[in-house]
């Protein structure tokens, strides 16, 4: 079990350079921060501060003790402005825009869920695989799945996604299972609307060109032609993973596998205070992380 006792009156009073400001901060006797501060240095076998009459000031193994004491009181104060904001009851009108599938899956659930909780609030969400204007069409809140193009918006981290290779066992079994990046050449990779994949080599991204004879902005096809032993795809986990848990698709490549890319939430500067609009992504942060 971790000990806090003395944590609260170290910090107060390497903020305050003095015992007695520490005291007055905290409500308690310059005597009880006294006694706190010589029990913390005793349980850490090392000294805090350099104490004369006239100056309190941290020793240097202080200033490191410091630094991770006033992460962990931040945290705090954060954990509990999260719960605290769950508690409220904001009103008003949110709009919000994510992508299609994504958004038809997760993120609608999560904002009725959300708008049940919250009968004052008014939302209108639009779901599209669009990246819609944030500032100029209104919006407070636009989900964002994987790299970010650079622009004057907000962004908080929601979650991650991960992308899989793969295919039916029927397709490997007539075509062969490949073991490397360079064996997709060989193979039919059925491509979105991009033309190429994103995969691990040598411990970097990189992206590599691939082709194949059906091309598709859904994902949802292409995990049907790739059932069917038409071709391999690359897809996000909330596609696939339903269909690798059941057999019907098979992960290859999992050497290459890229790293978890971002789930964003991009909101405009002017609106990154809005109560409202923190209490959602406090929410939707808090929601997705423990699924």
């Amino acid at each position: 079990m971790v000990n806090w006792d003395g944590i609260n009156e170290f910090v107060a009073v390497s903020e305050s350079e003095s015992f007695t400001k520490a005291g007055q901060r905290l409500n308690i006797s310059t005597a009880q921060v006294s006694r706190q501060i010589s029990a913390l240095e005793s349980r850490l076998a090392t000294k805090l501060f350099h104490r004369t009459t006239r100056k309190v000031t941290m020793t240097e193994v202080g200033q490191v003790f410091y630094q991770h004491c006033r992460q962990i009181l931040d945290n705090l104060d954060e954990a509990e402005r999260v719960i605290s904001n769950l508690q409220l009851s904001p009103r008003g009108r949110l709009k919000i825009t994510a992508p299609v599938t994504y958004g038809e899956k997760t993120i609608a659930p999560l904002i009725n869920d959300f708008l049940s909780k919250y009968p004052d609030l008014e939302v209108n969400m639009i779901l599209t695989n669009q990246k819609l204007d944030v500032i100029n069409d209104g919006f407070d809140v636009a989900i964002r799945l994987g790299q970010l193009e650079n622009s004057n918006l907000m962004a908080a981290r929601l979650s991650s996604r991960q992308q899989y290779i793969c295919a039916s066992s029927h397709y490997l079994s007539v075509f062969g299972t490949p073991h490397s990046i360079a064996e997709l050449e060989q193979h039919n990779c059925l491509l979105g609307t991009i033309d190429f994949w994103r995969l691990d080599e040598q411990g970097k991204t990189r992206n590599i060109k691939v082709r194949g004879n059906l091309r598709c902005n859904s994902g949802h096809a292409l995990v049907d032609a790739a059932i069917k032993g038409i071709g391999i795809i690359q897809l996000p986990d909330y596609y696939v993973l339903p269909y690798i848990e059941q057999g019907l698709l098979v992960p290859i490549l999992e050497q290459h596998r890229s790293e978890d890319e971002g789930i964003w939430a991009l909101y405009p500067q002017n609106r990154h205070l809005s109560p409202k609009i923190r209490l959602l992504l406090d929410y939707l942060k808090l929601v997705l992380n423990k699924a």
